[in-house]
């Protein structure tokens, strides 16, 4: 596939999965995860969200996602790319497109071709629904006379002057959601987590338990975590289906024991570990709440804020500040090199978002969160 804006010729072609990072079949993927890289830095001001090669290699055999990567060239060198990440098992009506061009080839056409490319492919897989995303390091928000575009869905806003706001309008795409990004430093405070954790704990005397795993949660937790799994996809689902103007509705995760053990040992494989901490009320011995982080394989001075859910009736309690806590102190015993913990958060939970701030998160940024309908299959 060819385009032409001007005096530019983008070549846009299929990425063919190396079947190892060595040797001369590996050298596109790991170019197009370096354009990642360079896209990051520039947007970010370090690569600490960039895929490794290793990472992307492991996820381009993902048995519940089929990653496809296009590549951009511009006289036979690769510029850009865009990973179109395609669901296998639930919500098997929508794609996300990530578009990544090196800021050097922008305004040239590029990225325009990318993801009509992109859409191409996915309006062949017969998928009807296309989530893109748009990164805004907060340096760029808030100026003053700044015009703003409201999400549909939920209580973000992103400004109209964002070039990247006026790409994904263009394309056709609406503001979804809006999520902030937020980035703590590990390990805590001492003196901040003490204060924090004495303040909790005298909120619930004897009341709950807690409980602590890396990487495989013990059999006689797991249809608890089972249960809280789909409370929380439920949740999700929810939030967008009901969402003012939201077109797209989510399929609830089918979460199984037998799930939740395949999805720990694809996280192993890939060398990730996962750290947990779940509250269990004392009086039912079940759990009602669990928050957990995940360091990746290829280095673990970055590691992500993941789930974080307490059910309703539990809420309230502070129950979300406490496992927080305690899974942070959990990191910083297991994982002495974690320098950064970065989390994204709607605008609507704000309960959460006081929470990080009280832990020390600061805001880096947003995410926009963009859908478009591109109609059945060819």
């Amino acid at each position: 596939m060819c385009g032409t804006d001007l005096m530019t010729t983008v070549r846009i072609e299929q990425l063919r999965p190396p079947e190892s990072l060595t040797g001369p079949e590996a050298a596109d993927l790991l170019a197009s995860v370096e354009v990642s890289r360079q896209v990051r830095i520039h947007t970010w001001g370090n690569d600490d969200l960039a895929y490794t090669a290793a990472e992307m290699l492991q996820t381009l055999s993902d048995p519940y996602e089929w990653y496809v990567i296009l590549l951009a060239r511009v006289d036979d060198v690769i510029v850009g790319r865009a990973g179109i990440a395609l669901p296998l098992t639930e919500n098997t009506e929508l794609a996300h497109i990530t578009l990544d061009v090196l800021p050097s080839a922008q305004n040239n056409g590029v990225g325009r071709e990318l993801l009509a490319a992109a859409e191409q492919f996915v309006r062949g897989e017969n998928r009807r629904n296309v989530m893109i995303e748009t990164n805004h390091p907060a340096a760029t928000l808030g100026r003053n006379g700044d015009e703003s575009l409201g999400a549909a869905n939920g209580m973000g806003y992103l400004p109209l002057s964002s070039r990247e706001v006026s790409f994904a309008r263009n394309a056709g795409y609406v503001l979804e959601q809006v999520e902030q990004f937020s980035a703590c430093r590990v390990p805590l405070d001492p003196v901040l987590a003490a204060g924090l954790e004495a303040g909790v704990s005298a909120l619930h005397g004897g009341d709950y338990a807690l409980h602590q795993w890396v990487d495989q949660c013990p059999q006689r937790w797991a249809k608890c975590i089972v249960v809280l799994e789909s409370a929380m996809a439920g949740d999700a689902a929810d939030a967008t289906a009901h969402g003012a103007g939201a077109a797209v509705n989510l399929d609830e995760e089918q979460w199984t024991v037998e799930r939740l053990r395949e999805t720990e040992a694809l996280a192993q494989l890939r060398g990730r570990h996962t750290l947990v901490t779940a509250v269990e009320e004392q009086a039912s011995g079940k759990l009602v709440g669990f928050s957990s982080i995940s360091v990746l394989g290829h280095r673990d001075d970055v590691v992500f804020q993941d789930e974080t859910v307490v059910l309703p009736e539990h809420r309230g309690k502070d129950l979300g500040m406490l496992i927080k806590l305690k899974n942070l102190e959990l990191l910083a015993g297991r994982f002495p090199l974690a320098r950064s913990v970065y989390t994204w958060n709607v605008a609507e939970r704000s309960y959460m978002i006081e929470v990080n701030r009280k832990l020390g998160f600061t805001p880096a940024g947003v995410t926009g969160q963009w859908q478009k309908n591109i109609g059945g299959g060819v």
